[in-house]
């Protein structure tokens, strides 16, 4: 598995977890639901910021990258902001849809952007050794349980490329 197709599967598990989240009869169920997106998006944040966009920068990317870690950022404020409201709350379900909207649209330009432009960059030996650093530092982080814990003290800038 590359780098982009590891990057791609998460984030059809996001789109998955939405699709439930909007489903969710309870507010025990949205939390639930919730906590599992923003762990998902934790993770993938993380493993982009630390091994995908560090390595794939040059000076095709970095535009793109910059633009990618600002919404990163754009995101993870959203999450702190529904880790601290009662999923019962009226407002929570219309958050969580105004973080969907968020999340479709970074995942739409790095999908139809970034990663053609790495794809083209880079040959599938590379991002196939990337996608393992990738995924050691996301079995680390789930190890460690509730990757979600670390979003709120990430929300002051946007990590550095």
């Amino acid at each position: 598995m590359t780098a982009i197709e590891m990057l791609k599967m998460q984030h059809r598990e996001v789109a998955a977890l939405f699709d439930k989240l909007e489903a969710a009869a309870s507010a025990g169920q949205r939390r639930e639901l919730f906590n599992a997106i923003a762990d998902a998006l934790a993770v993938h944040a993380t493993i982009e910021e630390r091994h995908f966009y560090p390595a794939v920068k040059n000076k095709a990317t970095d535009e793109m990258l910059l633009e990618a870690v600002e919404e990163h950022l754009e995101i993870k404020r959203a999450i702190a902001e529904l880790l601290q409201l009662d999923a019962g709350d009226k407002s929570f379900a219309a958050q969580a849809m105004m973080l969907r909207d968020e999340v479709e649209q970074h995942v739409e330009e790095e999908e139809s952007e970034l990663f053609p432009a790495v794809e083209e960059l880079f040959d599938d030996e590379t991002l196939e050794s990337l996608a393992e650093a990738m995924d050691e530092t996301q079995t680390e982080l789930l190890a460690e349980g509730n990757p979600r814990d670390a979003i709120p003290g990430e929300t002051e800038r946007a990590a550095p490329l």
